[in-house]
């Protein structure tokens, strides 16, 4: 599995877009297994993929003076990893009413095994004012070029 192999949601309904990622040595603890806050480096790094491939850069979000803001995050920590392995961590947008959304990410090896579950509530940040924006999925649907990889509809 290819560092920044990707494989988008659109295809297939049961698979979530998703990055292939190597644990690299200097990662590790000195237990000799992933640092505890490597996986949120993982979990950003496949939110950052995810927004790119559904035709947002970082670069449009800054000139409409948005941007994406973490507001909670939990780990759920089930196996560990260590240097060489290779993962697989998913990302998905599930959309509620309000200000917020979750998004829901899975850390598993290349057998399947779930290494790590990431859920994030998320806002999108209005950087003129300070403040969420009211309606972030009718944000995310204009910046994006392929909404339904974010869980949105096309219109």
């Amino acid at each position: 599995m290819a560092e920044a192999a990707e494989r988008a949601a659109g295809t297939d309904a049961a698979e979530p877009f998703a990055v292939g990622i190597t644990v690299r040595g200097y990662e590790t603890d000195t237990q000799g297994h992933l640092n505890q806050s490597v996986y949120l480096q993982y979990a950003e790094h496949a939110r950052w993929s995810l927004l790119q491939a559904s035709g947002i850069r970082q670069s449009t979000m800054v000139d409409r003076r948005v941007g994406p803001v973490t507001v909670e995050t939990t780990i759920r920590y089930r196996r560990e990893l260590r240097a060489g392995d290779e993962v697989e961590v998913s990302c998905a947008f599930v959309w509620g009413e309000g200000k917020t959304f979750r998004i829901e990410q899975t850390v598993r090896t290349t057998d399947g095994t779930v290494a790590a579950e990431v859920s994030a509530v998320c806002g999108l940040l209005d950087l003129t004012e300070r403040k969420l924006l009211q309606d972030p999925r009718a944000a995310f649907r204009d910046l994006a070029d392929q909404p339904a990889l974010l869980g949105l509809a096309d219109a």
